[in-house]
């Protein structure tokens, strides 16, 4: 039995079903994008405040990608959200059924039906996660059918709603996109703005998108792998007793931070289903916490853990060696080093919450895929973390520099293969994709590895700052990356837990 509107009353009880009226309520979100993330996040809310008779709207989706959405056709949009882990301590699996989405359009083939879209009164949301290439400026008519960039079909849709409604200030729409980056809403407003004027379009119509339509910063944070492996598929859909070629994996914990005001909250009333959605006027403090407990705690550990021979997170997190480093790294190091002022209650309990996420049994997250594009992640999550630590310390903070020689010694490729560059783990090769693998590619084989310290330290292109400056941090570096050399990275690890627990 295959998940559909027709066989859904024949689901078994223990999973959360959609009542039938689901299905009649109105459109009122346009979402660019198809992925996981957006299935078990923006539209895991609006379901769930569907469910409660809050939001009353439904989704329609903008494919502008090739991949195949027949199984959204096939099963009417109804897909199923199994949430594992554990929350407080308590362990967690729920089985939803979602229904948010009312059909997805393709942009290429279904271009004018998208643009009918912005005739719908009700339709006043715009969602977006088109990766962060998605959010560029690229030159763009928003005359084609479709434009080339999101952004250039982002405009052409507001261009076909301000000419709908001639410019009412009650068409103005809410647009938040999801992607990661630093400003999400703000960047995106103004490439919007500036292929407004790149098109010629008339003034009444950017008065009417700058003063009307609101841009927010968003923040998103749940871990959500997907589409299952095979053995693990089959075994959930023997215990659903239905397949679903869109089931998709989550973690329990769930966070959208959004940036707006009190007739924001309004118009994303689906907020009010669930504690996760944050709007407010600032959301640095949600930014901060993420980039730097959550985030920067994995980009200083992603190195180590996998040299030390862990494949998953939970591995290593649950390691008796390597989980007395990572609590000190995240307590002890990165907490009071957080470039914002945050109640030090608030960063212990939010370091707790990942500690335990990173234990999830249910989510296979793999340490590799964090080091995907490692040096741009150590600039942006960490640098600034040990900038600040010097403005408070004259001290060196072992742990950081531990994590950041786990850095320089998984960045030491052995070989190079049609243009990739790849490591080697106990004689295992893996790949190193990364923009700047060719950079230590040359600087490994041209110097000793202090002089790999040094060299990099002081490279400003990649941290905008010379860190030999540091006091004693680059000697730290150094003495770690040669015991991790010499001795294991693991070894190097719990020699360090030592050292601390005598001192």
């Amino acid at each position: 039995m295959q998940l559909s509107k027709k066989t859904i009353d024949s689901i078994q009880a223990g999973i959360q079903i959609p009542g039938k009226q689901v299905f009649e309520l109105p459109e009122k979100v346009l979402q660019f994008g198809t992925g996981v993330l957006l299935r078990a996040l923006p539209d895991y809310f609006i379901d769930k405040a569907n469910k409660q008779g809050i939001f009353n709207g439904r989704v329609v989706v903008v494919k502008s990608t090739d991949s195949d959405s027949s199984a959204f056709d096939n099963q009417d949009g109804l897909y199923t959200i199994c949430v594992r882990g554990t929350d407080n301590g308590e362990t967690v699996e729920e089985n939803i059924v979602n229904a948010s989405i009312s059909r997805v359009l393709s942009a290429k083939t279904e271009w004018k039906r998208i643009l009918e879209c912005a005739h719908n009164p009700e339709m006043k949301i715009i969602l977006s996660n088109t990766t962060e290439v998605g959010i560029q400026l690229v030159q763009d008519d928003i005359h084609l059918e479709p434009p080339v960039s999101f952004p250039g079909k982002l405009l052409a849709f507001l261009f076909e709603r301000f000419k709908a409604f001639n410019g009412s200030v009650a068409s103005g729409m809410v647009i938040v996109p999801t992607e990661l980056i630093t400003d999400n809403g703000s960047k995106l407003e103004s490439i919007v703005l500036e292929l407004a004027h790149r098109n010629n379009l008339e003034f009444a119509f950017i008065e009417w998108l700058e003063n009307h339509n609101t841009f927010c910063n968003s923040l998103v944070d749940r871990i959500v792998p997907g589409k299952p492996g095979k053995a693990e598929m089959a075994r959930l859909e023997a215990t659903l007793g239905y397949t679903d070629e869109l089931l998709t994996m989550s973690e329990v914990f769930r966070l959208w931070a959004i940036e707006g005001d009190e007739k924001v909250k309004e118009v994303l009333s689906f907020g009010k289903a669930d504690d996760g959605v944050i709007i407010v006027p600032d959301i640095t403090l949600f930014k901060e916490l993420k980039l730097r407990l959550l985030n920067g705690t994995h980009s200083f550990n992603c190195g180590l853990a996998f040299l030390s021979g862990f494949e998953l997170t939970r591995q290593a997190i649950t390691d008796a060696t390597f989980s007395v480093f990572a609590r000190n790294l995240m307590h002890g190091e990165i907490a009071p080093a957080i470039p914002f002022t945050i109640d030090a209650r608030q960063k212990e309990e939010f370091a707790n919450r990942v500690f335990e996420r990173f234990c999830n049994p249910y989510i296979d997250h793999q340490w590799i895929s964090i080091t995907v594009q490692y040096t741009s992640k150590m600039a942006m999550r960490n640098v600034p973390l040990l900038l600040h630590h010097y403005e408070l310390h004259s001290t060196p903070p072992m742990h950081m520099a531990t994590g950041f020689a786990g850095f320089l010694l998984f960045m030491k490729a052995d070989t190079v293969n049609e243009g990739k560059y790849y490591g080697s783990r106990n004689g295992v090769p893996y790949e190193i994709k990364d923009d700047a693998a060719s950079y230590f590619y040359t600087v490994w084989e041209n110097n000793t590895p202090e002089n790999v310290v040094t060299e990099v330290l002081s490279n400003e292109k990649y941290w905008n700052t010379d860190l030999t400056q540091l006091p004693g941090f680059a000697a730290a570096v150094q003495e770690q990356l040669l015991e991790m050399m010499s001795q294991g990275v693991l070894n190097t690890i719990a020699a360090l837990t030592q050292k601390k627990e005598t001192v």
